[in-house]
């Protein structure tokens, strides 16, 4: 197995930094990277001894732990694609992408907050599904984790080594689902040897090293916390963490207690760090590099994060799930204004283009729908040549849907969106997707949501409902099945009962015209 897969970088850091610290909690143990080696061989041998084949698709749906990196390296080592789901997912939005990846094994985790993801599946119409692993207790129609490792251990070694040695640079390694306008979320394929690529990208990004401690504010199951997380830190050696949770209290924690260096987040959370009463009480002096946007950025919160923490640098950029991470980003010594209001320059293996009305290149300072073409991208999406042909072009330039120019000196400016999507706390909400969910409210006959500004999360989703002839639907009914049925950063922050949609002669909706009834 080579470098350039996944398992490739985990059996090399192993061999390279051995007994170092890959994975540190705030609480529970840690992990080395040889001990992640091991495990995650204990893993893919019990995969293949249950009679899973090269190629199957391997669901993981659990927050984040050292289990998590194990199980999903040793997927793709045993040959699998990883089909990674976020913990905020409700039963309907997991059911759907499980069914359509064709999972036949799925590691979840036991009780997680107030979830049980075991029980959900239970009850989950997936014809496929063979085999639900759980990290924790469970019941006798799943199987335990510990008890499946274990069902590995007489498996002969060479048929683990002859699988690994299938999965190579174009092997696929994972399915990571990105909404879409369509209202429906797409599957978004990649290689083992662009995820390696993009494993690199907080090393030009953030210059992260053997030295340092990454604290990725998301999840495993989503690109930063993965390619941009755990990934990265099988590229460089550097150790990292999470957090439980994201209030300033767990943030400052964490950075002191484990010596964060390096951390990733919107603009919102270092707000709240910034605005604690008590931050004085922690020694944060480790952290030297902040990561900041998914949002508006004040210029003022870049200056207080430098004058305030003591950072050496605030750093912010551009990028997506289906560009494999980072486009652009600010360089060292950019001023607060460039990092604020712009997203920086072209990543070293990244080209970005402006394209106008005819496809055709935008003068500097001109603006047009971004571009970009990188080898981390996406290569496919799944089961879906027609949003790929859409997306991608003859020539390999991926269609942002996003509006920006870039100016002489080739900073880049992201103005609008051409697609509906916005971003909270950051998170990429679509309308379209939550639209289609939020059609299935009793009494409700149509729904329109886009987002609005906010002061703290940066946007909001607002939802506008036309209510069934008869129907007394309140807006505490609609949020409440919200929170019921939708992640909740998908959750509205407000309702409007509106007679009707503002729609043109050709039926299409004209949402400009319900953001203007908000004043």
């Amino acid at each position: 197995m080579s470098a350039d897969t996944i398992p490739g970088l985990l059996r090399d850091a192993a061999r390279r930094w051995g007994g170092k610290t890959a994975l540190r909690p705030l609480a529970g143990d840690a992990a080395s990277f040889a001990w992640l080696d091991i495990e995650a061989d204990r893993f893919a041998r019990a995969l293949i001894a249950d009679g899973m084949q090269a190629g199957e698709r391997v669901g993981l749906w659990a927050p984040n732990s050292r289990e998590w990196v194990v199980a999903a390296v040793g997927a793709q080592r045993a040959g699998g694609t990883l089909v990674p789901l976020g913990t905020r997912l409700r039963i309907t939005e997991a059911e759907d992408m499980l069914a359509r990846t064709g999972v036949k094994r799925i590691v979840v985790a036991g009780q997680y907050r107030d979830l049980d993801f075991a029980a959900m599946l239970r009850g989950a119409n997936l014809p496929e599904l063979l085999r639900v692993i759980v990290l924790g207790p469970q019941s006798d129609a799943e199987t335990g984790w510990d008890g499946f490792l274990a069902s590995g251990a007489g498996l002969d070694d060479t048929l683990l080594r002859a699988r690994e040695a299938g999965v190579i640079g174009k092997t696929i390694s994972d399915i990571l689902f990105t909404s879409g306008t369509t209202g429906r979320p797409k599957g978004a394929m990649f290689t083992h040897a662009s995820s390696v690529r993009s494993g690199h990208g907080m090393v030009n990004f953030a210059r992260v090293g053997e030295g340092d401690c990454l604290c990725p504010i998301g999840t495993f199951a989503h690109f930063g916390g993965y390619k941009g997380g755990w990934v990265n830190g099988l590229v460089t050696g550097a150790c990292v963490t999470w957090l439980e949770a994201a209030d300033p209290v767990t943030i400052l924690d964490t950075i002191e207690r484990l010596g964060v260096t390096v951390m990733p987040a919107p603009p919102v959370v270092w707000q709240d760090v910034l605005d604690h009463p008590q931050r004085g009480d922690w020694d944060i002096s480790s952290l030297r590099f902040i990561a900041t946007g998914s949002s508006k950025i004040p210029p003022q919160l870049v200056t207080r994060l430098i004058a305030e923490l003591g950072v050496e640098q605030v750093g912010t950029g551009f990028g997506l799930t289906e560009s494999g991470g980072m486009t652009n980003f600010s360089r060292p010594g950019d001023s607060p204004e460039n990092v604020a209001y712009t997203a920086g320059r072209p990543a070293p293996d990244a080209e970005v283009r402006i394209a106008g009305p005819d496809g055709g290149d935008c003068a500097p300072g001109e603006t047009g729908e971004i571009l970009v073409r990188t080898d981390r991208m996406l290569r496919e999406y799944l089961d879906d040549p027609e949003a790929t042909r859409a997306a991608i072009t003859s020539d390999g330039w991926l269609h942002t849907g996003d509006v920006g120019h870039v100016d002489a000196d080739g900073y880049l400016t992201v103005t609008d969106r051409l697609k509906d999507m916005y971003i909270t706390n950051g998170f990429n909400v679509y309308p379209a997707e939550l639209e289609v969910a939020m059609s299935a409210i009793p009494g409700i006959a149509y729904c329109a949501v886009v987002g609005v500004d906010d002061s703290r999360k940066g946007e909001v989703g607002h939802a506008f409902l036309v209510r069934e002839d008869a129907a007394s639907t309140s807006e505490a009914e609609v949020i409440a099945w919200c929170r019921e049925n939708v992640a909740s950063y998908k959750v509205p922050a407000g309702v409007t009962f509106v007679d009707s949609l503002p729609r043109n002669a050709q039926g299409k909706l004209l949402k400009q015209g319900l953001r203007a009834l908000l004043g």
